[in-house]
């Protein structure tokens, strides 16, 4: 029996058998060589009208490359899975690509402050938030997903606001009696993870924390992968307790070095403090916003060219510096809370 049903819009799901002859029909076992080019990649895996789920957290090894690449292709209505979505969605937004948004984290770009730019496509209605969920019960829907089940109980979110605007339902528990919160799983249509390094089938090793790429992998229909470094299967299997991601689940591997940027790459460069500061700034009017996908995004050719004019190989050292403790991290918003 149903207890409570959440008013928010349900999206990503599918029926899991559904699911699996999907996956089976589409995602063949062998291992082929899967190296692209962004463009390629876009232009085949990301459908206007997707939902789309982007890997890392916050401002942690974001696919930017991904991201430049859905904007230039000029991608629409995309459906964002806004788990931990600070940097990609504000740049999707930014770049009229997202219209619908499902919300744990977004909006905000932690401490550096509230997003402009998104916060007012939502409040002048150009981006419909359509529902609302925990980030742990976004975690928890990949897992969902990932263990071939419809949804997944928890006592997460009972009680609370978030339930009542989430695509959740709450029933009787059949052993204790009480209320159990049940989230429907998440298969995203395209999820985009970049990685340190890969091979040309699609072994991806991960450094440092997964946060909840492991779920999001198995659970998203079509896998998109950019790395800073394709290296040889041989060197993968020499440390196979690295391979977080299984080839068969990868479409596209797009190499890409600093395919972070302004984000960071943990053990690799830092936070372009500098030039998230200037989006900041420009994306406070929608002319601002132009501005800077003018420059950035419409007036480079790919990601290479998008490097050199931010600074090419000498802002890269510097950050690669900032990472690893060789020079002080200098960022505006440090300066407007009366930082050094």
């Amino acid at each position: 029996m149903i207890l409570q049903e959440g008013k928010g819009e349900l999206v990503g799901w599918h029926d899991p058998d559904e699911n699996r002859k999907w996956v089976e029909a589409n995602k063949p076992r062998d291992m082929t060589k899967k190296i692209t080019t962004a463009q390629e990649a876009v232009a085949k895996f990301v459908p206007d009208g997707c939902y789309l789920a982007m890997g890392g957290f916050g401002h942690v090894r974001v696919s930017m490359v991904m991201i430049y690449e859905m904007i230039r292709q000029r991608r629409k209505n995309i459906i964002m899975a806004g788990k931990t979505a600070v940097h990609d969605i504000d740049l999707l937004i930014g770049g009229s690509c997202v219209d619908r948004v499902e919300v744990a984290y977004a909006f905000a770009h932690e401490l550096r402050g509230l997003s402009p730019g998104g916060r007012r496509a939502v409040e002048e209605g150009r981006v419909k938030v359509v529902a609302e969920i925990s980030n742990a019960g976004y975690q928890w829907r990949f897992l969902a997903a990932q263990m071939g089940l419809p949804f997944i109980p928890t006592r997460a979110m009972l009680g609370t606001d978030t339930l009542e605007k989430s695509s959740a339902k709450v029933i009787k528990d059949p052993f204790s009696g009480k209320p159990i919160c049940l989230l429907p799983a998440a298969y995203p249509d395209v999820a985009v993870i970049h990685v340190p390094r890969c091979d040309e089938f699609g072994n991806c090793q991960i450094d440092g924390t997964l946060v909840e790429d492991f779920e999001l992998a198995r659970a998203a229909r079509r896998l998109i992968i950019s790395a800073e470094e394709i290296i040889s299967n041989d060197k993968i299997r020499e440390k196979p307790w690295l391979t977080k991601i299984p080839y068969f689940l990868v479409d596209a591997v797009v190499e890409q070095k600093y395919g972070s940027h302004p984000c960071q790459m943990p053990m690799e460069y830092f936070f372009d403090e500098e030039h998230i500061g200037e989006w900041l700034a420009l994306s406070k009017s929608d002319e601002g916003t132009r501005q800077y996908m003018d420059k950035y995004v419409f007036g480079t050719k790919d990601f290479d060219d998008y490097i050199r004019v931010i600074g090419g190989e000498a802002k890269m050292r510097e950050l690669a510096d900032v990472e690893h403790l060789r020079r002080p991290m200098t960022a505006p918003w440090l300066k407007n809370k009366g930082g050094e």
